[in-house]
């Protein structure tokens, strides 16, 4: 006995197979290997945090700045900031009280003094003029003094500042120039 099927049950069976033979070419094709070729293959680039970066230098330039006014005797706070690029548009700092944030009022300075708005107004002078505060090269302007104390440098990727307020001048350049060093070897 022969068996006979009908045109259009053929016409069925052919979507059928269509469909079976999509299904095996969309199964491969999801099994396929998503690396890409050897050739196309880089290494992994490693990316540094530059603030990551910042804050364990910085740390370690106030460290330096610490010993170093220890071994003059001052007690004071030191800042050191960190800004990318040609000109100050942003920075990132950090600060330490080494031993005071303030003097209390004397016969000398009858309001006594906070070394830390000291501090950031050398930086600030800085960041503007680029040059070592009290550097003179113009008049101070509103909110800046004139005081030496604050060193800058051209880092890596823009400008190093650093600031000490709390001894004579001349101590705290010497200061604020031991932690300069310290940026300068790693930013």
């Amino acid at each position: 006995m022969t068996h006979k099927t009908s045109s259009f049950a053929k016409l069925l069976s052919l979507p059928a197979l269509a469909l079976c033979i999509s299904a095996a070419t969309l199964s491969a094709q999801d099994s396929r290997d998503v690396s890409p070729p050897a050739a196309q293959t880089q290494p992994k680039e490693t990316t540094v945090n530059p603030m990551k970066t910042f804050e364990a230098v910085a740390d370690q330039a106030l460290a330096a700045m610490q010993k170093r006014a220890a071994e003059l005797n001052v007690k004071g706070v030191a800042i050191v900031s960190s800004s990318e690029g040609g000109s100050v548009q942003s920075w990132s700092s950090k600060m330490l009280v080494v031993g005071n944030l303030k003097t209390s009022p004397s016969k000398n300075d009858p309001l006594g003094a906070n070394l830390l708005a000291i501090a950031y107004a050398k930086s600030a002078e800085m960041a503007d003029t680029l040059k070592a505060s009290g550097s003179g090269v113009r008049p101070p302007i509103k909110g800046e003094f004139g005081w030496q104390g604050g060193v800058i440098g051209k880092g890596k990727t823009g400008w190093l500042i650093v600031a000490f307020s709390g001894g004579s001048s001349a101590d705290d350049v010497k200061i604020s120039q031991a932690g300069l060093d310290v940026l300068a070897q790693s930013l």
